[in-house]
């Protein structure tokens, strides 16, 4: 596993999605998920990727993919899904789910889709390499519990409908959002007190 890679994406629709949480009945309840049991969620979780995600697309799921099935339960699932996935590990995913023929494992990844760069991690960031220079962040880990801002969002399937989101359609809700991150409003912040002295 790599802490930090960059990826250029081939040809073909990028996809990022996170916090599927397969097999994991604990996550039905904490994030109220609209699911009966865990057979369900799996099976349509697995439907809305697969409606969206073409063989060729690039998914990169930002952690927390699995918990609770035997290895041969997550590489069922893992196969089940189309595409080129590559996983930022999170605090839940387990050898069973590293050890699954991903493009790649990494602790963190800068990907560079449609003239954008975005680094991606399974934590949110309160700052992260080149957010001054209109570097976008993309995390899981908190089921839509933290508000994004105009360059980080939550990608997680818990704020997208189940279903992985389109590169582009990410950017456009962080462009719709007025919020700015934390350390560029601290810094516009000091910079308006500097012009008051």
């Amino acid at each position: 596993m790599n802490h930090h890679h960059n990826l250029t994406p081939p040809k073909g629709t990028v996809w990022l999605t996170g916090d599927t949480h397969f097999g994991h009945a604990g996550s039905i309840s904490q994030s109220k998920r609209p699911f009966a049991d865990v057979a369900e969620m799996d099976a349509l979780l697995i439907e809305a990727w697969n409606a969206v995600v073409r063989p060729g697309d690039t998914v990169i799921h930002v952690g927390d993919f699995e918990w609770g099935h035997t290895p041969a339960g997550a590489a069922e699932i893992f196969g089940a899904l189309r595409g080129r996935k590559h996983l930022i590990v999170g605090n839940h995913d387990r050898a069973r789910v590293t050890s699954l023929p991903w493009e790649s494992v990494q602790e963190r990844l800068t990907v560079h889709v449609a003239g954008r760069r975005i680094v991606a991690d399974h934590y949110p960031l309160r700052a992260w390499p080149g957010s001054f220079r209109g570097v976008l962040h993309v995390h899981g880990h908190t089921h839509g519990s933290l508000p994004g801002t105009s360059q980080s969002t939550d990608v997680g399937v818990d704020v997208w409908g189940y279903a992985p989101a389109r590169a582009e359609d990410v950017f456009a809700r962080m462009e719709a959002t007025p919020e700015q991150p934390e350390e560029r409003r601290r810094a516009q912040e000091r910079d308006e007190e500097g012009d008051d002295a």
